[in-house]
């Protein structure tokens, strides 16, 4: 992947931090979900005080992309932090590890974490979700 558009997806995954709707762990996290058309979803963490029905960034921007017929991603760019301060790296949760296993290829689908543009670091997913399960699987 192209520096330029590691910046372009970690600048518009910070820029979701704004819609992050965090009133209970005021954890804010935005993501951008490249596809492989060029086209970008972006997603922020919902917050529920039933937190079972919570969903995060990750997600979002998958349930985005999938509703509108979009089925085939490249790259995501995860950030987030306490009260939208970047100061760590997010990685996904597993549940939104498993929906990447669904739609992406685990050797190819990388995943970058970052804490500004100057400081990101890119996996595959088969990094994160060594031995997954998918469509392959069944």
């Amino acid at each position: 992947m192209e520096n330029k558009q590691i910046q372009q997806l970690i600048k518009a995954a910070t820029e979701q931090l704004a819609y992050s709707y965090a009133p209970y762990s005021r954890f804010c996290v935005g993501a951008a979900l490249l596809a492989k058309n060029g086209m970008l979803f972006t997603g922020c963490n919902i917050e529920n005080a039933a937190y079972t029905p919570s969903n995060c960034a990750e997600r979002t921007a998958f349930f985005k992309a999938v509703s509108e017929g979009v089925k085939e991603f490249s790259a995501i760019c995860v950030v987030g932090g306490k009260d939208g301060e970047l100061t760590e790296y997010t990685p996904p949760c597993g549940v939104c590890r498993q929906v990447m296993m669904e739609f992406c290829d685990p050797e190819e689908f990388e995943i970058i974490l970052a804490v500004d543009t100057e400081q990101y670091r890119i996996f595959r997913l088969k990094e994160l979700l060594p031995l997954g399960f998918g469509p392959d699987n069944l």
